[in-house]
């Protein structure tokens, strides 16, 4: 009798562990199903949209990268970043100067761009991460304030009218020189952004962020680094701009100091939080009313903006959290 009842009991907890299995699986099957299907859509749209239209899409995906990249600062560490564009342009500026003053091949210029994004990460984050809220918020809208004006004023940047004649990249001698083309590089770009930050958001750095979001002074407690946590994040979201900056500059094959002004910060930013902080599904729909809000309202002219920070106002207003926040 006790074998039969030793039976029936590991029988019973075998099947329990299988319930849960299958229960577990389920949603990450159909979360597969949800994901493959939304990538078939995205590599399919080339084939039913015009050049405007996908010019469009790929300003998207472009924003996406940046938007997930400042979602490791602002939304896993929370960090409040005001200069963001800062990275964006020492990728874009490497990528210029290499190409165009010293005929480096593009894709060489990738890790010379990376190197001093980290280094741009590093000289912002290690003297201020120690200040908090509105005082960390200055120092990094200085700080997207002085590479601006440093690329403005230095003649090997091109000075106030930029840098031309940049170098479109190319793979196996086949140019990237289509719409087409940079609209699914920049696609291959978000996928590798947002695999990169699930990946993260679920490591121990990525816990370690949370508790250091969460409460700072608990976290340093309980033996985390704060000081270094932080930098890991802003370093790592500079690579994020950096790299798309690398490729902007390659598509526009031009760049000034106007395209890294603090607007330009302040609209990364907007995506971020208007999607929801920390959820990568809410980041990228956040990216989505960013590009596309604008050009539906592009028939109102200068209205448009107005109708954006209306439509915006109204998302804040009933939706706070954003679009779709995290669950924590």
């Amino acid at each position: 009798m006790a074998d039969i009842s030793n039976s029936t009991s590991t029988n019973s907890a075998q099947a329990v562990k299988a319930g849960g299995l299958m229960a577990w699986l389920e949603p990450q099957q159909n979360r597969i199903l949800v994901l493959a299907a939304l990538a078939g859509i995205a590599l399919a749209l080339p084939l039913i949209l015009n050049n405007y239209a996908m010019e469009v899409m790929s300003s998207v995906w472009f924003y996406v990268v940046l938007c997930l990249g400042l979602n490791i600062v602002v939304g896993y560490a929370g960090l409040l970043d005001l200069g963001y564009a800062a990275f964006f342009a020492v990728g874009a500026y490497t990528t210029g100067i290499l190409t165009s003053h010293f005929g480096i091949n593009f894709w060489l210029t990738i890790p010379v761009a990376i190197f001093f994004s980290i280094c741009a990460g590093v000289i912002i984050g290690g003297p201020t991460l120690r200040l908090r809220s509105d005082y960390l918020a200055i120092v990094t809208l200085g700080f997207g304030e002085i590479v601006r004006i440093i690329a403005r004023n230095l003649e090997i940047t091109g000075g106030a009218s930029g840098l031309i004649g940049i170098e479109k990249p190319s793979i196996m001698g086949f140019e990237l020189n289509e719409i087409q083309h940079f609209y699914y590089v920049f696609l291959l770009l978000a996928i590798l952004a947002c695999f990169i930050s699930y990946r993260l958001q679920h490591s121990r750095l990525g816990r370690a962020w949370q508790y250091v979001r969460e409460d700072e002074d608990a976290a340093e407690a309980m033996g985390i680094n704060r000081v270094g946590i932080k930098l890991y994040a802003y370093v790592i979201g500079a690579i994020f701009g950096g790299v798309a900056g690398c490729f902007f500059a390659a598509k526009m094959t031009a760049i000034s100091p106007e395209t890294f002004m603090f607007q330009q910060s302040v609209l990364i930013l907007l995506g971020v939080v208007l999607g929801g902080m920390g959820k990568i599904p809410g980041v990228i729909i956040g990216a989505f009313a960013l590009v596309l809000f604008p050009e539906v309202f592009r028939e109102l002219g200068s209205m448009r903006i107005l109708v954006f920070a209306v439509v915006m106002l109204i998302i804040m207003l009933y939706r706070p959290e954003g679009i779709w926040p995290a669950k924590k």
